[in-house]
């Protein structure tokens, strides 16, 4: 049990007036105490903000004060349950500012963003609270703790020492300093790159520039055009609009422009982030080296299952490096087709590759998205990814019309146990908007934690940018996108499933490199004809998929499976390059990002293009020094995968280990062993390339 912490009385007072009419301070009335997005307004943040952190600065200050010894539960547990009331704000605030923002909104995060490092900084540089912390850790064996209270223990313990506890006065102002110049910078990092997405529309008023667009492409294009007071077809450079209009436009003239939009998005013009790029990166480097850490990439994976940077560096070459060869016969091959199919240039370019490898798919596999989207209309695709978690776990799903939501697009599900009791609240958002970032990504509004014996339950979100319903036809998605849809639920799940006492180690609270094993191991079944069979159904007839089609999606599986390797393992090798620094490039970021990739390209570099003013992963989305975290899951997944394979893909019993061994665990224990008490084994790589065919 907690000593009752004892709140200052300006804190107090500040809480009392702001707490009358605030919804983001007061105990919701909604139905499991859900977030009350329908009384939140905008000007309830800032206050709410202030507040909150009030009453966390107090609640800090009630254990520094405390004259009692320190212990376990006076010190460590009493400030893992501080800052509750500014847990809830934070994570409705900024999730909101990833799925639904406005200037408005985006102008309060620039106020809070300096206000949230300061108390961080009161929080981990506080000589006297860490004195405590200290003091709990170096009796640590004597004290007789469960298996996640000493696990608690020693993170919060590191948790002070890598926010510089140890530092020296002097260097704890130039670490709170650097600190809150980050924040503030990589919030101009994500601005930019939303403002920038935005900003670009590729207006077509002839009909004639249409040509090899499906029909669904240009209903889409065309109501995209009048949200936006345009005539004609419009398209933007979210991945809907984008992607399709890639691999289908015959307008080589057009591809080449919208590729290049995309592709210099932030690099250049009113919203560059060329030089913010560097400012993220010095800062990180100068935090790194004030704690003691050659680059910024040692300080990151001292926490992650990979350690440290030789290891991930050797990792994403063993991967690479065997898959060049089958990475350049894939684009060789493209190209061959091309040039047979009228293609007059020598090479391929970027803007080519989609366009001639989807028509080479066609031929090869006689296998096109747009043949397979009527069969997997998104309510029968929501209900057979609800369906799938109930075969395996036995959870059910019940759409909600009393829990309120921040945009008419969320719905809201109660998910409960095969016993009938409550487990979480399931918010699904799945179309784009202007309002939304690009990509897909699960969060939580709550997370799962026991405090006085009272269990919260967790409120998980998943954020998508599907493919809309037209005036035609209702949602109709992409296999890609089921496959993405997975892959996001499988976070959900880990969220959903969570169980123990302490917050910060419940749920998808695990390392960077494992917390994407639930989520690419549910990828598998987009491929399994057993599953696809249950649910894929036209949306007009009624007919099952054909067995012809789903045999061409799992014969296609591994289509240009070294091309998409490389391209992926591209993307870690960037976010490491930047990351192993330890001063900044004398080259330009498009020049860097060009040099660091040239000797692995697979396709011709286009001078002035970078990807790094619009990498949010690792500039504003905490994946830096971490992005090769995708790949060593996915070695993780195809090694997990194979139990199912072995076992039978709706077996139960897999899946019960599954859930008790890796997706309740949370970070109670080493993701290793974690790992080894599912499977029986270290992951073997050998399974991934295996999976994906690239082996000789």
């Amino acid at each position: 049990m907690t000593k009752k912490l004892i709140i200052a009385g300006a804190a107090l007072a500040l809480i009392s007036s702001c707490t009358m009419k605030n919804p983001l301070l007061t105990e919701s009335s909604a139905p499991f105490g859900a977030p009350e997005f329908d009384k939140i307004r905008n000007e309830h943040y800032l206050p709410a903000f202030q507040a909150a952190i009030a009453e966390a600065k107090a609640e800090i200050d009630a254990i520094v004060a405390n004259p009692d010894e320190p212990t376990f539960e006076n010190t460590i547990e009493a400030m893992e349950y501080s800052g509750g009331a500014l847990n809830k704000v934070a994570n409705i605030f900024y999730n909101l500012m990833e799925a639904n923002t406005n200037d408005e909104l985006q102008q309060i995060a620039e106020e809070i963003s300096p206000m949230m490092t300061e108390f961080s900084m009161y929080v981990s540089l506080n000589p006297v609270l860490f004195e405590r912390v200290k003091a709990v850790y170096e009796k640590k064996d004597e004290l007789g703790l469960a298996k996640d209270q000493m696990t608690l223990l020693e993170d919060s313990y590191k948790g002070f020492v890598r926010g510089g506890a140890n530092l020296s006065d002097e260097d704890k102002a130039l670490y709170s300093k650097w600190s809150e110049e980050l924040s503030l910078t990589t919030l101009q990092f994500s601005k930019n790159v939303l403002a920038a997405t935005n900003a670009y529309v590729l207006n077509i008023t002839d009909e004639a520039d249409l040509a090899g667009l499906p029909e669904f492409v240009r209903t889409m294009a065309a109501e995209t055009a009048a949200e936006k007071g345009l005539e004609g077809w419009a398209f933007t450079l979210d991945a809907p609009s984008y992607s399709p209009f890639l691999k289908y436009s015959e307008k080589r003239n057009l591809r080449k422009d919208i590729w290049t939009a995309y592709n210099t998005r932030a690099i250049g013009g009113e919203f560059d982030n060329s030089e913010i790029v560097k400012k993220i990166v010095d800062l990180r480097i100068k935090i790194a080296n004030i704690l003691g850490y050659e680059t910024y990439a040692d300080y990151a994976l001292e926490e992650r299952m990979a350690k440290s940077k030789a290891t991930v560096t050797e990792f994403i070459k063993n991967l690479l490096e065997p898959s060049m060869p089958f990475a350049k016969k894939d684009v060789a091959d493209v190209l061959a087709y091309a040039k047979k199919n009228g293609f007059e240039g020598e090479r391929l370019e970027s803007w080519d590759f989609s366009y001639w490898s989807e028509k080479y798919q066609q031929a090869e596999y006689s296998l096109s998205a747009e043949e397979l989207k009527p069969y997997f209309q998104l309510e029968s695709c929501i209900d057979a990814v609800f369906g799938l978690a109930s075969r395996l776990y036995g959870i059910s799903f019940q759409e909600l019309d009393n829990v309120p939501v921040y945009h008419e697009d969320v719905k809201v599900y109660e998910v409960k146990d095969a016993d009938g009791s409550h487990l979480a609240l399931f918010y699904a958002d799945f179309f784009p908007r202007a309002s939304k970032r690009g990509g897909a990504w699960m969060t939580e509004f709550r997370g799962q934690s026991i405090e006085n014996g009272v269990e919260k339950r967790p409120f998980i979100s998943i954020v998508c940018n599907f493919t809309k319903p037209t005036a035609d036809a209702p949602a109709l998605i992409t296999h890609d996108e089921l496959t993405t849809f997975l892959h996001e639920f499988g976070h959900a799940l880990h969220g959903i499933f969570a169980e123990g006492r302490y917050g910060s180690l419940t749920g998808t609270s695990v390392s960077r490199d494992f917390v994407e094993l639930p989520s690419q191991i549910m990828e598998n079944w987009a491929f399994e004809p057993e599953y696809l069979n249950s649910f894929a159904k036209h949306y007009q007839t009624g007919e099952p998929i054909p067995a012809e089609l789903i045999d061409k999606v799992v014969a296609a599986k591994n289509y240009l499976a070294g091309y998409a390797q490389v391209r992926q393992l591209h993307f870690g090798l960037l976010d490491m390059a930047w990351h192993t620094l330890t001063e900044l490039p004398s080259e330009s970021t498009v020049e860097f990002e060009a040099k660091t990739l040239a000797p692995y390209a697979v396709m011709p570099a286009v001078s002035g293009t970078a990807f790094s003013g619009s990498f949010s992963h690792i500039f504003s989305g905490g994946y830096s020094a971490g992005y090769y975290s995708y790949k060593w899951a996915e070695v993780l997944e195809a090694d997990a995968f194979s139990l199912f394979k072995e076992k039978g893909i709706f077996n139960t019993e897999v899946a019960a280990s599954f859930r008790e061994n890796i997706l309740s665990k949370g970070s109670t224990e080493e993701a290793a062993v974690i790992y080894r008490n599912f499977r029986g084994h270290d992951p073997q790589p050998e399974a991934l390339m295996k999976k994906l065919g690239l082996t000789k």
